[in-house]
C-alpha cells in the first residue's frame, strides 16, 4: 500500500529536483529553502465551498469598487464611512495613481484572501492580499507530481481539478489586454522569494517571462526586447514587482527592477497592469476593519464572510479596550506582511507589554488588535507520525470578464506545535486543497 509518508517524501523529492523553492531574506541574507509539502490534503465540502465562493466574490467585488472610488470620486470618504486620514495616511495609498483608469476598470485582478476556520466551523477572513499575492503554483505543481507518483489519487476522489488556474489567468489577461499586445509576467529576478512561481505561471499561461531591462517604454507604449532586440508591443503586464519599484521616474528613483515611464503608458491606456498600482491601500491591515462596511456601502448587502473581531486604536473607545486587554489580544503592525509585525500579548512579559502599550498609545494608526481565533488544527505528517497543526487557507479570486474563485487554494500549516504562524516566510509548510464536487 502506498503510504502517506511515501507520498509526502516522493512529492518533496520531486519538488527539490524541479527547483520548487521559496526564498526568504533573513538577517540581511537571502536563503532558499524547500516549501515543505504534506500529503494529507485539506478537504472542503461542496456545501462549504459554495458558501465560501459567494462570500469571496462579494468581498473582492466590494474591494474593487473601493479602489475605483478612492482613486476617483472618494464617495466613501465623503460619506464618512471610512475616515479620510485613515485612507490617505496608508502606506499603500499612491497619490500618483489619482485619476488613472485601469483597463476594463479592474484594479485587483488576482486577490489572495487568507481565511481560517474556527473550532465551531465558522470561517473568518484574516487578511486581503491585492498587490502581488503568491502561492497558487505550489498546490498546482504538487498535484502534478502526485499524479505521476500515484496516478489513481484523484480519479478515486470526486474533486475539482486545479489545473485550470492557468486558464483563469490567461482568460483574464486576454480580457484586459490592450490592443492584443504581448502578455508578459514581470519578475524582479532570480533572487525573488517567489521566482519559481513567476517562471512556472509564465510557462503554464504562455506568457513571456520578462526580467528587469527586458521592457522599455517608447513614447507611450511598452515594448518587450527579445534576444535579438526585436521590439514587440506589450498589451498586458502581470507584475510581480512591488509598487514602489515599478517606475523609477515616479516612485523609488534608485530602483533597477522597474520600467521607466511605465506609469505614463498606464495613464495613456496603452497597457494593462495586473494587479494595478496603488492596490495596497485596500489591503492595509487597518483598512481591513472597514471591508464589511464597504460591502454594505457599495453593494447594499450584508457581508457573507466575517472579519476576525478587530479593534482600531485609532478610535478612542477601541484604544481603551485594547490597552485594557492587550495581554489576550494579537497586535499587528499595519505596514508589515508575511507574518512579520504580529505580536501575541500572551507571549510578552510585563515590561514588553508596557512597551507595546506605549507604542499603541503613541502611534494608534500603526496598529490593529484582534481577538485570538482558535482556528482548526489539521492532521499533518511529522516524520512517520500524524500530528495536529494550525492551518489557514489562501483562496485565489480572479477578476476579469467575471469574478471567479479558483476551486483549490493554498493551505498553509504551522510546523511547530501550538504555533499560530503558518506563513511560508516563517517556515510553514503547505497542503493540497481538495474541493469536493458533491
Amino acid at each position: 500500500m502506498y503510504s502517506l509518508v511515501e507520498a509526502r517524501d516522493t512529492v518533496n523529492k520531486w519538488m527539490e529536483r524541479y527547483g520548487v523553492r521559496f526564498g526568504i531574506y533573513k538577517n540581511g541574507l537571502f536563503k532558499e529553502q524547500l516549501f515543505p509539502f504534506d500529503a494529507i490534503p485539506r478537504v472542503i465540502s461542496a456545501k462549504d465551498w459554495e458558501y465560501l465562493e459567494k462570500g469571496l466574490i462579494q468581498r473582492v467585488t466590494a474591494l474593487n469598487l473601493f479602489l475605483a472610488d478612492i482613486y476617483g470620486e472618494k464617495a466613501i470618504v465623503k460619506s464618512g464611512v471610512v475616515p479620510e486620514h485613515f485612507v490617505f495616511s496608508s502606506k499603500g495609498y499612491m497619490p500618483q495613481c489619482e485619476g488613472l483608469k485601469p483597463s476594463k476598470g479592474i484594479y485587483a485582478h488576482i486577490a489572495g484572501i487568507d481565511l481560517v476556520q474556527a473550532e465551531d466551523d465558522t470561517w473568518y477572513i484574516l487578511e486581503d492580499n491585492l498587490r502581488i499575492p503568491s502561492g497558487a503554483s505550489y498546490p498546482m505543481i504538487a498535484r502534478t507530481i502526485t499524479r505521476k507518483a500515484k496516478p489513481d489519487t484523484f480519479s478515486a476522489n470526486h474533486i475539482y481539478d486545479n489545473r485550470y488556474y492557468s486558464d483563469l489567468l490567461s482568460d483574464m489577461m486576454s480580457y484586459v489586454n490592450v490592443g492584443d499586445g504581448l502578455a508578459v509576467i514581470l519578475t524582479p529576478g532570480r533572487y525573488n522569494s517567489a521566482f519559481f512561481e513567476h517562471s512556472y505561471l509564465a510557462e503554464r499561461t504562455g506568457a513571456v517571462l520578462a526580467f528587469p531591462g527586458d521592457l522599455v517604454v517608447d513614447g507611450d507604449t511598452v515594448y518587450y526586447q527579445g534576444l535579438f532586440h526585436e521590439k514587440q508591443r506589450v498589451g498586458v503586464i502581470y507584475r510581480r514587482v512591488s509598487d514602489e519599484y515599478l517606475d523609477p521616474l515616479v516612485f523609488e528613483s534608485s530602483s533597477l527592477l522597474g520600467i521607466p515611464n511605465l506609469m505614463r503608458a498606464c495613464a495613456a491606456g496603452t497597457v494593462a497592469l495586473v494587479n494595478f498600482v496603488g492596490n495596497g491601500v485596500a489591503d492595509d491591515k487597518g483598512i481591513y476593519y472597514f471591508v464589511p462596511k464597504m460591502v454594505k456601502y457599495y453593494l447594499g448587502e450584508e457581508p457573507i464572510l466575517k472579519n476576525a473581531p478587530t479593534y482600531l486604536p485609532y478610535y478612542e473607545e477601541d484604544r481603551k479596550y485594547v490597552l485594557a486587554n492587550i495581554e489576550r489580544l494579537v497586535i499587528k503592525d499595519v505596514s508589515e506582511a508575511g507574518g512579520y509585525g504580529v505580536v501575541f500579548g500572551r507571549d510578552l512579559d510585563r515590561e514588553k507589554l508596557a512597551e507595546l502599550k506605549a507604542l499603541v498609545e503613541n502611534e494608534p494608526r500603526r496598529w490593529i488588535a484582534q481577538e485570538v481565533i482558535n482556528f482548526k488544527d489539521l492532521e499533518t505528517m511529522e516524520g512517520k507520525n500524524c500530528v495536529m497543526r494550525k492551518a489557514d487557507l489562501r483562496a485565489f479570486v480572479i477578476s476579469g470578464r467575471t469574478t471567479e474563485v479558483w476551486k483549490s487554494g493554498l493551505t498553509r500549516f504551522a510546523r511547530e506545535a501550538d504555533s499560530f504562524v503558518v506563513n511560508s516566510s516563517q517556515g510553514g509548510g503547505f497542503k493540497d486543497t481538495w474541493v469536493l464536487k458533491d
